[in-house]
C-alpha cells in the first residue's frame, strides 16, 4: 500500500470513535478531519469587581461657622426631602454675634448722622464725616455677616436624596466648614464605588461599557460606563476606587447595594483565537497548525501565541479570521496532503 492509502486508513480508525457510530469512509488520498474556523475576540481581557450602589451626588453638609452641636434630626440610611431640617446649631453664641454686629452698625448709623449736622453747620470737616461714612459701611457688613452665619447655623437638605453618613453627634463641638453629614441626591443618578487592584487599574479607562448584576435584582443585567479611576490608591486599603455611572432601567436601587462589575473592555480591538487541540509542536509562544485551504489541501503554518482563554488559545500573527484549523486528525497529516472535513458528527 502507498503511504497515502496508510495515512487515510489510520485516520478513519483514529476517528470512528467520534462520529455518530459508523465509520467514516474516506475517499482515496483524502484523509479525513475535523475543523474549527478562526475566530475573533476582545483583545482585553474580562475585568471583574465588586462594589456598592451609592447616589452619583453627594453633597457633604457643614455649618458656616464652629460651635456646639444642638440637634442632628436624621440617621444615617434616612431618606430626606429638599429643605428638610437636618441639623442646628447650640444658638446662644450665634444669637450673641448677630446682636453685637447689629448694636455696632446701629451705632456707626448714628455717628454718621451726627457728623453730617455737624458738617452742615461747619463744626465737622468733611474728612472726619468721610471716615465715619466708612465706619458704617463696615459696621452694615459686619453685621450681614452675623446674619448669614445666623442662617447657616442650621442644615437644611438641599434636593431629595438620602443621608449616606452621619459624621457627628449633638453636643459636640465642630469647627467651621467640619462635616456633620453626607447626603446623596437621589434625583442625580447612581454609580458604583468599586475597588480595583494595582494590576487592574491600569487595565481600565474611563469610558469603557460594564455590566452590573444586583443580588437584589436576580437575573437582571444593567449597563454602566467607567467615569472616574482613582490616580491613588487608598492608604488603608491599598486598592484603587473606581466609579461607573449604571442606568437603572426603572429598578428602586437603594443606597450600599451590592454590585458586580464585568469590563469586557474595548471590542473595538479583538484578535484571532482557535482551539487548544489545533496547535501542534507547541513551544513557549511557537507553534504550528494545519490550515485547510479552498482546494482540500492541508498547509502547515507556523502561528504565535498568546493568552490561553479557557479551551482556546489567543493567536497573535500566522492567522486570519475565517482560516479553518484542523481540530482532529492533524497528527496523521503532512503538508499540502488532501483532506477530506467531516461534520461536527
Amino acid at each position: 500500500m502507498n503511504r497515502n492509502a496508510i495515512v487515510g486508513i489510520t485516520a478513519v480508525l483514529a476517528l470512528a470513535g467520534c462520529g455518530d457510530g459508523q465509520e467514516p469512509v474516506a475517499e482515496k488520498g483524502a484523509a479525513p478531519v475535523r475543523v474549527a474556523v478562526v475566530e475573533t475576540a476582545p483583545a482585553t481581557e474580562s475585568l471583574r469587581a465588586v462594589g456598592v450602589v451609592a447616589p452619583a451626588d453627594e453633597v457633604r453638609l457643614s455649618f458656616k461657622s464652629g460651635g456646639v452641636i444642638r440637634s442632628i434630626e436624621v440617621q444615617q440610611g434616612e431618606r430626606v426631602r429638599a429643605g428638610q431640617l437636618l441639623a442646628t446649631l447650640m444658638q446662644d453664641e450665634v444669637a450673641a454675634a448677630v446682636a453685637q454686629a447689629r448694636a455696632v452698625a446701629e451705632q456707626a448709623a448714628r455717628d454718621l448722622e451726627r457728623g453730617r449736622a455737624l458738617l452742615a453747620d461747619e463744626v465737622a470737616t468733611r474728612e472726619q464725616v468721610e471716615g465715619l461714612s466708612t465706619a458704617n459701611a463696615v459696621a452694615e457688613a459686619q453685621l450681614r455677616t452675623a446674619v448669614f452665619n445666623a442662617r447657616h447655623s442650621r442644615i437644611e437638605a438641599p434636593a431629595d436624596g438620602v443621608v449616606l453618613r452621619k459624621l457627628a453627634e449633638p453636643d459636640e463641638l465642630v469647627a467651621a466648614g467640619q462635616p456633620v453629614l453626607i447626603v446623596g441626591n437621589t434625583g442625580g443618578g447612581w454609580i458604583v464605588r468599586a475597588a480595583l487592584s494595582d494590576r487592574d487599574v491600569v487595565r481600565v479607562q474611563e469610558g469603557l461599557a460594564a455590566e452590573v448584576t444586583l443580588d437584589a435584582f436576580p437575573g437582571r443585567k444593567f449597563k454602566a460606563t467607567v467615569t472616574e479611576i482613582a490616580a491613588a490608591a487608598d492608604p488603608q486599603t491599598g486598592t484603587y476606587e473606581m466609579k461607573l455611572a449604571v442606568d437603572p432601567a426603572g429598578a428602586r436601587f437603594v443606597q450600599g447595594l451590592v454590585a458586580k462589575v464585568v469590563i469586557t473592555g474595548d471590542e473595538s480591538e479583538s484578535v484571532a483565537v482557535v482551539p487548544v487541540t489545533s496547535l501542534l509542536e507547541a513551544d513557549g509562544r511557537e507553534a504550528t497548525v494545519f490550515v485547510v485551504a479552498e482546494s482540500g489541501v492541508a498547509k502547515r503554518v507556523a502561528v504565535q501565541t498568546g493568552r490561553l482563554l479557557g479551551e482556546r488559545v489567543e493567536v497573535t500573527g500566522g492567522l486570519a479570521p475565517g482560516d479553518r484549523v484542523v481540530t482532529e486528525g492533524a497528527a496523521w497529516l503532512d503538508d499540502n496532503d488532501a483532506v477530506r472535513v467531516l461534520d461536527a458528527g
